[in-house]
Formats: structure tokens, sequence, C-alpha cells
């Protein structure tokens, strides 16, 4: 890519609110959550060791995987993730790890989870990350530690909440401005309308920031695939994807639209380690 270009995209990322790119960190992985307009909050899968970490008391089996995105068919604003989940007696360990961006501007952030279930129906956990912000060799890089913290409870057999707080403590990016890592606040709910479907609706606020509604569908159409869509405001785009189980092994695709900016597709792949006396379905 030449120069110029590359100017151009620096300055994107600079001026434009970081929700349209990146959060430090924040970032919702997993193709799942993607096709399902970034819902989040009230799942329970691998995924939750980075995007609600309360969802890992639910999590019963050993599990890792990789996520990438490719925003708007631009490799520059390419988003890579992985996630390793270990459970316990009571709830799971995650390790969680993410990157997005090109040489002039890089984003890291490495995390390290943990949900547990108090009951069949709570579940609280938490999360330490450090996250690492690069820019180009005169603005130079900047290190930080910040936090996570969400629970999850069953209302009952059809209703799911889910609240998940980022960077509660309001950590300091930068000097300049007073720059801070966003701290972002999420309420989601969840209805389940039989073992197949899930209709779930979530509300995101970055405290600098308009919130963000998002909702989506995820439907069980056969023992092996599941179909997704999703829509999400400020702005509005909408999204699509499924999930195919083989085995040990899950495929999750996602493709979502602006109007402005165009498609941005995403894929993950998950390893499960199934317990060898388990007769339950494929599932996610």
């Amino acid at each position: 890519m030449n120069k110029i270009l590359k100017i151009v995209l620096l300055s994107l990322v600079l001026i434009i609110p970081t929700h349209f790119f990146s959060q430090v960190g924040n970032d919702a992985i997993g193709a799942r959550s993607t096709a399902m307009g970034g819902v989040n909050t009230t799942l329970s899968d691998l995924w939750s060791a980075n995007n609600n970490q309360a969802g890992l008391g639910f999590v019963t089996e050993l599990a890792a995987g990789a996520y990438f995105e490719n925003r708007f068919l631009l490799k520059e604003t390419s988003y890579k993730a992985g996630a390793f989940v270990m459970p316990t007696k009571l709830g799971a360990f995650g390790v969680s790890v993410a990157s997005f961006g090109f040489s002039d501007f890089v984003e890291t952030k490495a995390g390290i989870s943990y949900g547990q279930r108090f009951s069949e129906k709570f579940s609280v956990g938490i999360q330490l990350n450090y996250l690492r912000t690069s820019l180009t060799q005169e603005f130079g890089s900047k290190n930080n530690v910040t936090g996570a913290i969400g629970l999850i409870g069953k209302l009952s057999k059809e209703f799911t909440l889910g609240v998940h707080v980022y960077n509660p403590t309001r950590n300091k990016l930068a000097n300049y401005d007073n720059e801070r890592v966003p701290t972002i606040m999420k309420l989601g709910l969840d209805y389940r309308f039989s073992d197949k479907v899930i209709f779930a609706l979530e509300t995101e606020k970055d405290i600098d920031f308009d919130p963000i509604v998002k909702a989506g569908i995820e439907y069980h159409i056969i023992e092996i695939l599941y179909l997704r869509v999703g829509i999400s405001t400020n702005p509005t785009m909408s999204s699509f994807g499924f999930g195919l189980v083989m085995n040990n092994f899950i495929l999750e695709a996602s493709s979502s639209y602006h109007q402005t900016l165009g498609i941005t597709p995403g894929i993950s792949i998950i390893y499960k380690k199934h317990k060898s006396s388990s007769k339950a379905k494929p599932s996610i």
C-alpha cells in the first residue's frame, strides 16, 4: 500500500469515533456474535472469555478457537483474535488475545478471565487485560492495564439477562486531552422461543458516545446447522451468518453490511473437547 493511502487510513482511525473501527480491546469476537448484530452479553460459549466473562460460568467443555474479521474488505483494518477456555467444577478460566490495525497503527490486547456460577441460574465473571496501542515512530506506543466485569442471570426457562462493564475504572490512555480507555456498558436480554430459536436484544453505551442498539436471532435449523441474522444502530449495520458443527470442530461465518463502507466478512474456527460420557447433541 502506498504512503498516501497509509496516511489516509491513519487519519481515519484517529479522527473517526473509536466505536467505528476499534475500541482498544473491547470489540466483540466470534462470528456467532457478529452474525447476530453484535449481541453477546447473554451468550455462554468460548468467546465469553472476551465478550462477557460471566458466560464462562456455564461453559462445561474445554475449547479453543480463532477468529478473523476483514473490516470493509481492507487488510489494513483487519481484526484477529483467539480464545481458550478451561472449565472447572464451578466455572471456567479463559484466555483471549486480539489485534487490530496495520503497520502504522496497531491495537493489541491480551486478557485472562474467570467466570463462576453460583447456582444453575446465576454467574459472575471478571477479566484482567493488558493493552498496547502502537502508532508511527513519531507517536510511539502506550501500554495499559484494565479490567472488565459481567454477570448473567437466567430469569426463567425462556429469559436470560446479561450485564457487562468494560474498563469500569476509566484508565487513562494518554495525558494529551485527558484521553482514556473507553468505558463500555452493555445490557442484554434474550428470549428462547424453544430449544431451536433465540431472540436477543442488547444496548451498548460508551460513556463518550450515543448508545448502540443491537438485535439478533439464532435458529438451530437442523442438528449440525445454525442460521443467524442481526441488526445494529449507530451506525446502522445488518448482518447474517451460520454455524456448522462437525464433531469436535465448529465453523462459524458472518457478514455485516454498512451502507457507506461496505461489507465486513468474518470467520471463526473452534475446537471443543467433548466429554467422553456426553450424549448431548452437537452445540455451539
